[in-house]
């Protein structure tokens, strides 16, 4: 029961830092392109790649190792965001920005998970 606690705090913690930062990043750009979700699931995907680096290394406890990954990553980036908005883009007939979010998104999603285990792999 523990864990879910501390999982449910993380989520609360990363929806409300999510929105936040989405909404911060998103005002700075007059675009149709959800730059803001972007940004969010970048940062995301690069924080979760620490963290998995770190777990390798054995520095994290299997308790935080899910508050931070499950918890407050899993309630930060959001992949029904993404969706929802790339499928809004399409609707709206803007093919060609919900092509270059949809590959830019998961291209840099996984180039920035690699990152953060490389990094963490370097010290």
């Amino acid at each position: 029961m523990k864990i879910i606690f501390a999982i449910g705090i993380g989520s609360f913690i990363g929806g409300i830092a999510r929105y936040i930062l989405s909404e911060f990043v998103q005002s700075k750009f007059l675009s149709v392109f959800p730059f803001g979700t972007f940004v969010v699931n970048c940062i995301g995907c690069f924080l979760i790649g620490i963290v998995f680096g770190l777990s390798e290394k054995s520095h994290l406890s299997p308790d935080w190792k899910l508050f931070l990954t499950t918890g407050l990553l899993g309630g930060f980036t959001t992949f029904s965001a993404f969706s929802n908005e790339t499928v809004q883009l399409l609707r709206d007939s803007h093919y060609l920005h919900a092509a270059m979010y949809s590959a830019s998104s998961v291209g840099t999603g996984l180039l920035a998970t690699f990152l953060g285990i490389f990094i963490i792999k370097l010290f």
